[in-house]
């Protein structure tokens, strides 16, 4: 656990160029992938390593083709938010699970297409 509240804090600051955006993301994704087996730790996850890492790849992986470069670092200034919130124990439990649960898993078949049959679903 962390000691100072600041102390995964990064200062906000935009990328010069691709390059640069891309060298942040890769810190950013290693960041998070070291510390996975502490993510474990702490909050006590129900499952193996490799599926926190598997997990954090899926959320990098959904924003992959993003190509303005002002929203690449909106998401990078909000995956250093998590990090920090994340690693400073500043999350409950059902935060972390949240990400594991199968309707956030499903992608485009997470909402029906329309009223008629997400009510003939159970859905409300």
């Amino acid at each position: 656990m962390a000691i100072l509240a600041t102390q995964f804090a990064k200062t906000t600051r935009q990328s010069a160029n691709w390059g640069d955006a891309r060298k942040r993301v890769l810190a950013s994704y290693r960041e998070w992938m070291r510390a996975a087996p502490e993510i474990q730790a702490m909050y006590s996850v129900p499952y193996p390593v490799s599926t926190i890492r598997t997990r954090i790849r899926q959320e990098f992986e959904r924003n992959r083709f993003v190509n303005k470069l002002s929203i690449v670092d909106v998401l990078l200034l909000k995956a250093n938010a998590d990090y920090q919130e994340t690693l400073n124990y500043w999350r409950g439990n059902s935060h972390i699970l949240a990400y594991f649960n199968e309707q956030n898993l499903q992608g485009d078949n997470k909402l029906p297409s329309n009223f008629i049959s997400g009510f003939l679903q159970g859905r409300n």
